[in-house]
Parts: C-alpha cells; structure tokens; sequence
C-alpha cells in the first residue's frame, strides 16, 4: 500500500471518530438524563400494619361470662388429647404430667410426686377460674419457662367447656363464677402494663 492510500484510510479514520464525538456531545445537550430523587420501594423492609389494625390481644377472653353455658360433656371430648399426658381419675397419680383431679380451686403446683416447673411453682395461689382460662389459653403466657409443651386452645367456648370438665374432676366442684364478676385476664408474662386512655378533651359550654 503507498503512503498516499495509508493517509486516505487515517484520514477516514479520525473523520470518523471526529463526527462520533461531535453527536455525542450534541446528543448530551438535547437529552439530558433523568435524576431520580429516591428509591420508589425500600428493598428489605418488611410490610407495616395499615394505620388503625387491631393489636394483637393481650389475653383471652373472661371466662365468667362463659361458664354458664359451658358443657363438662363436651369438654371432656375436647381434654382426650390431654390423655396422652395426664390422668384425670382420682388416685392414679402423674404421667409426663401432673393428675388433674381435683384441680379448681386448689393450689398451683400441688400434685403429689410431680417436679413442677420453677416459672409455675412462683405463680402461687390456687386454680381460680380465670387463672385456668389464661393457663389454657397459652400455658408459655401465663408461666414463661412451663415444661408444658402445649400451645393452648385459641377458641374461648372450647376453653370454657374445658374448664368446665376440669371442674366436673372433684367430688365437691368449686362454685361457678358470676358473669359479674368477670375481670381482665392476667397480663402476659413479658408484656408491657397496658396504659390508660387519655380523657377527652373538654367540650365548650
């Protein structure tokens, strides 16, 4: 190739590159990129609760009010599964766990011959109504460290014939409560003391 026909091909080159630079530069003027402000959806950032959701409860439902409509019957369909770990007839003593005979109404942590837990043994007091409405509805709840695995039974009716059937377990059952005399559950073992409302504002006269 002569110097001549080398100089044509360079030539074209750096025309080449010369017009590419030149629309660049133009086309930098007439589109000029968009600056987004922000990122539209935070990545990792778990779905938050719409304003106005009802909380979590922090205890089941009075049981007083319940009991009166409460069936032994059918709460003793409902307390087979208990079979598998207690025994409900008087004198025939513990299985994984403590006998329930005799229990309403008598202390906490009391069966002969079972180690209780040292989180139920702290509780004290005896089995009042309330206190086995909140033990059966979340045994961890009512007792944080419980050797009892069970989760406990969400449906109040279900829990109130349970209750019910436990106390059918004695030869003179406690007294049923008065639905007047139904009070709030325990707290929650772990749960903040809930704060009173606020009073309302006073109206102009």
């Amino acid at each position: 190739m002569s110097t001549f026909e080398l100089n044509k091909v360079v030539g074209a080159i750096l025309v080449a590159a010369l017009v590419s630079m030149v629309i660049g530069i133009v086309g930098d003027n007439l589109v000029k990129p968009r600056q987004h402000g922000g990122v539209a959806v935070a990545i990792g950032e778990g779905a938050k609760a719409p304003a106005g959701a009802p909380a979590a409860p922090a205890g089941p439902t009075p049981i007083a009010p319940l009991m009166a409509s409460a069936s032994a019957e059918r709460g003793a369909n409902d307390a087979k599964i208990c079979g598998t770990c207690h025994n409900f007839k008087e004198g025939q003593g513990k299985k994984i766990g403590p006998d329930l005979w005799n229990v309403v109404g008598h202390p906490k942590a009391s069966a002969k011959g079972f180690d209780y837990s040292a989180a139920l043994k702290a509780k004290g007091g005896n089995w009042s109504y309330e206190d086995l409405n909140h033990w059966l509805w979340k045994p961890q709840s009512f007792a944080q460290g419980t050797k009892m695995a069970f989760a406990g039974i969400s449906d109040d009716k279900k829990r109130a014939d349970v209750i019910a059937y436990l106390r059918s377990l004695s030869e003179s059952p406690q007294p049923l409560p008065k639905p007047e005399e139904a009070k709030p559950a325990p707290k929650a073992e772990g749960q903040p003391e809930a704060k009173p409302a606020a009073p309302a504002p006073a109206k102009a006269q």
